[in-house]
């Protein structure tokens, strides 16, 4: 059996914004001082009159962008998600979401898989903090195919959309003659009948790999692949609960105010059923290779497999 295809979605990203540059001339792209380790320094080498880099200045850049959104330009902010979500906060809900300004934030180095950067650099509370405001679209591809895609979705939405990339590589699972990407649309990549593990970004490969285990112990698990956090698909949401009984989310991400608390505000109002949320447990991170740190916070796909199979 060959190896699977493994590729970091910040790699996507950087390939997609040269992709999607060629198609639209008002694309531009600004970073603050990281565009090597947020791979826009590969949009820079192909077009380096549509770059910007603002220096380390954040809420500057973010403001920059929304100006240029106001000529015309589609604008990409690029920075490692705790300094785009975090430290850029305020001015992206008020000068970018309030206006209503159509600048994308491309958001790389997301959960605790930035591995030994550590807990300061570790965001687990980003697709929270973009949930709440108004307006504003927050993405979360699982693999390099489905980042590509989502940029290009994001260019075509007119509008002020979040895109949360990471820095481990991912393996390729969407690499499909049928696949499909569209915002707000959830993506069954297994059917089942005993319960529905719904999962995003990273978590989606390993949520497959534990349907496969529960499968050996006669537990037939849906998976759902959410690439959206907002809006989120609350039509495949509610089937799969109705149809399956039991929910379980798996994020690399806070369990509070990401992919499992908008599961739970959809079905505690439309379809009230148990839910299991598996993520970050309202702790930080700390410093260590990603992989183990993804095993020791227990989103590797055996830690997945024991938590639904006891749930179930």
């Amino acid at each position: 059996m060959s190896e699977v295809k493994k590729i970091a979605t910040r790699e996507s990203y950087g390939n997609a914004l040269v992709e999607c540059a060629k198609d639209y001339d008002n694309l531009v792209v600004l970073d603050a001082d990281l565009a090597a380790a947020t791979k826009t320094g590969i949009f820079k080498k192909a077009y380096p009159e549509r770059h910007i880099d603002c220096g380390i200045a954040e809420c500057n850049m973010v403001g920059i962008a929304a100006g240029l959104a106001a000529t015309g330009k589609i604008p990409f902010v690029s920075s490692f998600a705790m300094f785009a979500a975090g430290r850029a906060y305020e001015q992206v809900r008020n000068s970018v979401a309030y206006p209503k300004l159509n600048v994308k934030i491309g958001a790389t180095h997301a959960g605790i898989s930035v591995g030994e950067d550590g807990a300061t650099h570790q965001c687990n509370e980003d697709l929270a903090l973009m949930r709440t405001i108004p307006g504003m679209v927050v993405l979360n591809p699982s693999d390099d195919v489905e980042a590509k895609a989502a940029v290009r979705a994001a260019i075509e939405h007119e509008g002020p959309v979040y895109i949360r990339f990471g820095r481990l590589a991912t393996p390729v699972i969407n690499d499909t003659a049928d696949y499909k990407f569209e915002i707000g649309k959830g993506v069954t990549l297994r059917d089942g009948k005993d319960v529905t593990i719904i999962a995003t970004g990273l978590c989606v490969a390993e949520s497959l790999e534990a349907a496969e285990k529960l499968a050996a112990d006669g537990i037939d698990a849906r998976v759902i692949n959410i690439h959206t956090i907002k809006p989120l698909d609350e039509e495949l949401v509610v089937k799969a609960a109705t149809e399956t009984g039991k929910i379980v989310t798996v994020e690399e991400h806070s369990v509070i105010g990401g992919l499992g608390s908008a599961v739970c505000d959809c079905l505690s109002e439309k379809a009230p059923t148990k839910v299991l949320k598996i993520g970050v447990n309202d702790v930080f991170g700390e410093s260590g290779p990603a992989v183990k740190l993804i095993a020791k916070y227990g989103l590797d796909a055996e830690s997945i497999y024991a938590k639904v199979k006891a749930f179930v």
